[in-house]
């Protein structure tokens, strides 16, 4: 399965997604990818639309390949194997930038606001699943706000990260798992490209 780009995954996402219309229903993108998505899904329920700002750190070797992920409060989530063979100087410095980034969107998308999800359904989306790390924090700080029930929606993901992730929340909904899977999230998109801090702030104002 391909997906023509993330309006398209996201309009293919909110229909599988339509029984949650008319509940409390709050949905949380990860940045910025997962926004465009966020966007369709709220638009579909009739929901508001946040964010969950989780930052990866890529490899010093391979930046693309996701080692640990780290959230606004400093929280991190790593993969211990990989982690363990990392310079700890490289990696305290690495944590500090990604989630001083962090922060800086959330205070430019949103000017530092957030919604109180306590009690909520709340769906956390993004454009795909590789490693799963900024995924997986972004579920464990959502957890911290005690919603009623997490829903983790994504156009493809791996087959190992599926079954990791559903253990920890109460619905995972994709729309395609690959026997073998091909490694970036993008090649399963005919365009793939950048998402832009004008185009995160023009979204999440139009939902506002």
């Amino acid at each position: 399965m391909r997906f023509e780009n993330r309006v398209d995954a996201g309009k293919k996402l909110a229909a599988k997604l339509e029984k949650y219309k008319g509940e409390d229903v709050v949905v949380l993108a990860l940045p910025r990818g997962g926004v465009v998505l966020g966007y369709e899904i709220a638009k579909s329920l009739g929901a508001p639309l946040d964010l969950v700002i989780t930052r990866k750190i890529g490899h010093p070797d391979n930046p693309e390949y996701a080692i640990c992920a780290v959230a606004e409060d400093g929280h991190t989530l790593c993969n211990e194997v990989e982690r363990s063979n990392i310079n700890d100087e490289w990696f305290d410095k690495v944590v500090v930038e990604e989630q001083e980034e962090a922060k800086r969107r959330r205070k430019l998308y949103l000017k530092g606001k957030r919604k109180n999800i306590k009690g909520k359904t709340v769906i956390i989306v993004d454009d795909g699943i590789a490693t799963g790390l900024t995924l997986g924090l972004a579920i464990k700080e959502v957890k911290h706000d005690d919603p009623k029930k997490i829903i983790v929606a994504v156009p493809v993901a791996p087959r190992e990260a599926v079954d990791e992730i559903s253990r920890e929340v109460d619905e995972f909904v994709s729309l395609y798992v690959p026997q073998i899977y091909l490694g970036a999230v993008g090649a399963y998109y005919d365009s793939f490209e950048q998402v832009s801090d004008e185009e995160v702030v023009r979204l999440l104002d139009g939902l506002s």
